[in-house]
C-alpha cells in the first residue's frame, strides 16, 4: 500500500472534487437530486479519523447549474487497488489515487467503529473553520470495538449499522443547516424517560463559522422486534383481532407520546404553543393549489374513476371545513407517522425515526403543528396496510378492517391524550382530522400517479371516503 504520510498530502477530498466523486454520489441511493446533474463538488471540511489505514471524514457539497447545492457526508478510506476488483469494493470505489482505491468506507461496516469509539470517547476534532464533536449520551452502554457490525438493511436516504446487536448508529448522508429533528426528539424523550422509543446513547455533529449539522445519532437497538408494517401484514389476514388489539394499544402510546411533547413548557422548542390561523390558511392554500393542479391532470382510466371530475367537490369541501375553528394547542409531533415507523417488541409499541419528511426543508420539519397531523397519517397507513394485504401477497383483511382499527386507534388515543392538544368536542376533532386525512391523501395521490399506478386506488378511495363525509 502507498505511504500514508504521501496519500495525506495530496489532499485525497480536495483530489477527488475533480476526479470521479461527482459521477459516483450521482448514482448512490441516498443522493436526494436524481433528476439534477451534478455540475461540481467542493469539499467543505474533512479530518483524519484515523492514520492507518487512512479513514476521512468528509462533508461535500454538490452544486448545480441553478446555483442551489446540497450537502453530504461522506467516509472515506483506502486499498491497494489490485485488491478490489470485483465485489463489493470495486462498487464501493470512487477513485484511484496513487495506486490506491478511495472507497466509502461504509461499505465495510467495520470501519464505523471508529465513529462509535469517539462517540463514547466524546471526542473533539478542532479544525481551521469549526468542529467535529463526538457525545455520549449514556457512558454506561459499554460495545466493545472488537463487537461485530453488520448494515442495516437496505442502505437508502442514511446508513445506519448495528453494533453487537445492542447498539444502532445512524449516519445521516444529506445534512441540512440546523439540528436533525431525529436528535432534538430523541434527546427530548429519552431526558423525560418516554418508554416507547429506543433511548438516544450519543451523536456527532459539525460545528463551523458558516455552517452547523447534525451528522448522526447512536441509539439502542432492539433485537427481538418486529416492524409495525410488516407485523401488519402478518395478523390482517391470520389474527385480526389480535392486531386490532395491538392498534387499540399503539393509539394509546401515540396519545402517550404527544403528552411527552407537550410536558416541557420552559423549553421554546418544545413548549406548546396556540395555534394561529394563519397556519391553518396556509396549509388548506396548499392543499387547494395541490387539488387544481392534480386533478386536472388525472389519467383517464378506471383507478380515477371514482374521483375524476370531482376536483371542485373536493375543494369545496376543503373550504367549508377550513371555515370552523382550529382549536387546541400546537406542539413538536413525529412528522411522518405511520406504520413503518413502528416497531413491536414482545411487550410494548416502539416509535422510531423522528427526522419527519425527508422531503421537506429542516425549518418546516421543526415546526409545531396539531398533534392530529400525526393521528391522520397514521390512519392514512391502516388504509394502505389493509389494500397491501392483497396487492403485495394476494390475501385478504376482513370486512371493513379499516373502519375497525381506525375506531380502536381513536378510542384509545382520545382517552388517553391531553384534551388541551385537541379542538374543543368531537365535531371540530373529526372536522380538523379530516383536513389533515385530504393533505395526506393528495400527497398520496400525486405519488401513486408518479411512481406505483396500482396503488393508485388507496388515496382515490381516501378521497371518496372524505367526500362522502356528513
Amino acid at each position: 500500500m502507498a505511504d500514508p504520510a504521501r496519500l495525506q498530502e495530496l489532499d485525497i477530498p480536495h483530489v477527488l472534487e475533480d476526479r470521479g466523486l461527482p459521477e459516483w454520489i450521482a448514482v448512490q441511493r441516498w443522493y436526494a437530486s436524481k433528476s439534477r446533474s451534478i455540475a461540481g463538488i467542493e469539499i467543505v471540511e474533512s479530518v483524519i479519523l484515523r492514520e492507518d489505514p487512512l479513514l476521512l471524514l468528509t462533508l461535500a457539497q454538490t452544486r448545480f447549474a441553478t446555483g442551489t447545492h446540497e450537502l453530504y457526508q461522506l467516509l472515506l478510506t483506502l486499498e491497494p487497488a489490485s485488491t478490489i476488483e470485483d465485489g463489493d469494493a470495486a462498487t464501493a470505489q470512487i477513485a484511484r489515487v496513487d495506486g490506491c482505491a478511495v472507497l466509502d468506507a461504509l461499505a465495510d461496516p467495520d470501519q464505523a467503529t471508529e465513529l462509535l469509539r469517539r462517540i463514547r470517547s466524546g471526542d473533539r476534532i478542532e479544525t481551521e473553520d469549526g468542529c467535529f464533536s463526538f457525545q455520549c449520551a449514556d457512558p454506561s452502554v459499554d460495545v466493545s470495538e472488537a463487537a461485530p457490525v453488520r448494515l442495516m438493511g437496505v442502505e437508502q436516504s442514511n446508513s445506519s449499522l448495528v453494533f453487537d446487536e445492542r447498539l444502532v448508529l445512524k449516519v445521516f448522508r444529506k445534512l441540512e443547516p440546523g439540528v436533525n429533528p431525529e436528535l432534538e426528539v430523541l434527546r427530548f424523550l429519552t431526558s423525560h424517560e418516554f418508554p416507547n422509543i429506543a433511548p438516544l446513547r450519543g451523536w456527532y455533529e459539525y460545528e463551523g463559522h458558516a455552517l452547523s449539522a447534525t451528522l448522526g445519532v447512536a441509539q439502542d437497538f432492539l433485537p427481538d422486534a418486529i416492524g409495525g408494517w410488516e407485523l401488519a401484514l402478518q395478523e390482517i389476514p391470520t389474527e385480526p383481532e389480535r392486531f386490532l388489539q395491538r392498534v387499540g394499544a399503539l393509539g394509546s402510546v401515540t396519545a402517550e407520546m404527544h403528552n411527552v411533547l407537550a410536558s416541557d413548557a420552559g423549553d421554546p422548542a418544545f413548549s406548546p404553543e396556540e395555534p394561529s390561523t394563519e397556519a391553518m390558511s396556509l396549509l388548506t392554500a396548499t392543499v387547494d393549489e395541490d387539488i387544481e393542479r392534480i386533478f386536472v391532470r388525472l389519467p383517464d382510466n378506471e383507478r380515477v374513476g371514482p374521483i375524476a371530475g370531482r376536483g371542485q367537490d373536493v375543494r369545496e369541501r376543503l373550504a367549508s371545513r377550513s371555515q370552523i375553528g382550529v382549536g387546541g394547542r400546537v406542539i413538536r409531533t413525529h412528522g411522518d407517522y405511520h406504520l413503518g415507523q413502528t416497531l413491536c417488541t414482545p411487550t410494548r409499541w416502539v416509535i422510531i425515526d423522528f427526522e419527519g419528511e425527508p422531503a421537506r426543508a429542516l425549518p418546516e420539519r421543526r415546526q409545531k403543528r396539531s398533534a392530529l397531523r400525526d393521528v391522520a397519517s397514521m390512519l392514512r397507513s391502516f388504509a394502505y396496510v389493509t389494500s397491501a394485504v392483497e396487492i403485495l401477497h394476494g390475501g385478504s383483511a376482513p370486512p371493513d378492517f379499516e373502519q375497525h382499527a381506525r375506531e380502536r386507534f381513536l378510542e384509545q388515543y382520545l382517552a388517553t391524550v391531553d384534551a388541551t392538544l385537541l379542538p374543543p368536542g368531537e365535531a371540530a376533532i373529526s372536522n380538523l382530522l379530516s383536513i389533515y386525512e385530504l393533505e395526506k391523501a393528495i400527497y398520496e395521490l400525486q405519488y401513486e400517479l408518479n411512481n406505483r399506478p396500482d396503488w393508485v386506488a388507496i388515496p382515490v378511495a381516501g378521497i371518496v371516503r372524505l367526500l362522502e363525509e356528513v
